[in-house]
């Protein structure tokens, strides 16, 4: 019976790594592309390239390569040969056991043809180790049948945590030649599982300036400790009691530390110095704790670098201050604050962000704090406090709250709490307050100053006009009971000027 019940276990384990590797999610990121120099790597129609080495180990559906090959369609694999045909035509959605290209990164799969080399298929490994980027550019790619269309778009893969960026520069539409179809996306190496953004499966679509990132879920058997190499010589001290505090915070004194899996395995020889002297810049040792054995990843590195390239150092990007780079990570997105190009999970860059504001005598002084709560900007997930999440500011739906500016006063909605969202009462600079916000059935907008309202229309996040009332009032009732759930802007014509303030229909 115990025999049975320890095979049965192993048999899950099992099963749950095979999940944990191939259980991929797909996410919408801001577009941000990177600068790429190289020699053309082929220019035939519907060929794959020579191998192309990566540069560090990359982990793909559960199995791991250091080269691949890429197709002038568009797409990267690690399967088939050099030179050989890459296919061209296909119409099945991804995942599915028929499609004709496995076992790849489907940077924006379409027939594509640049034998008047027109543009350039490149690569270049970017950054050090061990947080490399590998970056392939489809750079102007004409498009078979109509050369006048051009496709441009990178495919980025990340060392340590095997993440792949797609950024889509340009993708026009060529409808008279297979109907148009593009695909982005990951599918394995029998096609039985596959994954693509919310409309970017098989179809016939544009797309400009959009980035989608493909990452598998965090794996909490693994910790990461990653400090600063002052001496560059790859050797560093590291506090494991930070380390017993992030595994077991309830119970930190259970956990133990060992420098082989077969001594956590076994409860033998613990390391008996929490100050632990690594002996190799990247070093697996283990923890054991409660029944549970992790990796424990120490990495030593050069914090000269700045491995996301958002222009905060990386030595300040350990928020806590216990010496771990690696666990700090503002958004809990997996990724920790010095690699990660969106601190904050706002849609906003960090380098958009990290701002040191002026004195009134131009003097370098803090970071900028839109709405000074003490959190600068590029951590702060609601830049001007108005209730509104900076990522749910972003109201054309592009992907980046940046050029969202509904009143036209010249700064963004989301540093701009002139209108606000989601709160019960909000009074303006000429004295409008609307309520309740969000609203059921009807609105109240009223001025404590005496400033009648001339004109008011509810206007949809498209720009549509929905109601609109001419009156000579300082309090008006408006009925929003037939709107439609989501958000609206209300437009105030006064003597005073024009007031324009948004709230939600629930």
């Amino acid at each position: 019976m115990k025999q049975k019940y320890f095979f049965l276990c192993l048999g899950l384990l099992f099963l749950s790594f095979l999940f944990s590797q191939n259980n991929y999610q797909v996410s919408q990121i801001p577009y941000q592309t990177y600068s790429v120099n190289g020699a053309p790597l082929v220019t035939n129609d519907d060929a794959l390239s020579q191998y192309v080495p990566i540069g560090f180990d990359f982990a793909f559906f559960g199995n791991t390569y250091d080269q691949f090959l890429v197709s002038t369609n568009g797409y990267i694999t690690f399967d088939g040969n050099p030179m050989e045909m890459s296919p061209w035509n296909f119409n099945a959605t991804i995942p599915n056991t028929a499609f004709p290209v496995k076992n790849a990164i489907l940077g924006c799969y379409h027939d594509l043809d640049n034998r008047s080399n027109v543009g350039q298929i490149i690569y270049s490994i970017l950054g050090t180790a061990p947080y490399r980027k590998m970056v392939v550019l489809f750079t102007n790619q004409p498009h078979f049948s109509c050369t006048t269309l051009q496709s441009t778009f990178q495919v980025i893969m990340y060392e340590t945590y095997n993440m792949i960026d797609v950024q889509i520069v340009n993708k026009p539409l060529c409808a008279t030649w297979n109907s148009g179809r593009t695909v982005v996306g990951l599918i394995n190496t029998d096609g039985t599982l596959g994954l693509a953004p919310p409309g970017r499966n098989t179809g016939a679509w544009t797309a400009a300036q959009e980035g989608y990132r493909f990452k598998l879920p965090f794996d909490s058997n693994v910790y990461y400790y990653t400090i600063c190499d002052d001496d560059t010589d790859g050797l560093g001290l590291f506090n494991l009691a930070v380390a017993q505090n992030d595994i077991n915070a309830t119970n930190s004194s259970s956990v133990l530390f060992f420098e082989t899996y077969a001594d956590a395995e076994n409860n033998t020889n613990p390391l008996s110095d929490l100050n632990y002297a690594n002996t190799q810049s990247q070093q697996t040792i283990y923890a054991f704790s409660e029944g549970v054995i992790y990796d424990v990843k120490l990495q030593v590195i050069d914090c000269s670098n700045d491995f996301d390239a958002d222009s905060v150092p990386t030595s300040s990007e350990d928020l806590n201050g216990d010496g771990n780079l690696a666990n700090d990570d503002t958004d809990n997105d997996g990724i920790p604050n010095f690699a990660d190009n969106d601190d904050d999970g706002d849609t906003v860059l960090t380098e958009y962000e990290y701002v040191f504001a002026r004195s009134n005598r131009g003097t370098t002084s803090s970071l900028l704090d839109t709405d000074n709560d003490t959190i600068p900007d590029y951590l702060d997930d609601d830049d001007d406090g108005d209730g509104v999440l900076t990522k749910d500011e972003d109201y054309n739906h592009n992907f980046n709250p940046m050029d969202d500016d509904i009143n036209t006063n010249s700064i963004p909605d989301y540093l701009d709490n002139a209108a606000v969202l989601g709160t019960p009462n909000f009074e303006n600079n000429i004295g409008f307050t609307l309520y309740p916000n969000p609203a059921f059935s009807e609105i109240t907008i009223e001025n404590n100053k005496g400033v009648a309202i001339n004109e008011a229309t509810i206007v949809s996040i498209n720009g549509q006009v929905l109601q609109n009332i001419t009156t000579t009032e300082t309090v008006l009732k408006m009925d929003v009971s037939e709107l439609q759930s989501g958000i609206y802007f209300v437009k105030l014509n006064t003597n005073e000027g024009i007031v324009i303030q948004k709230f939600l229909k629930n």
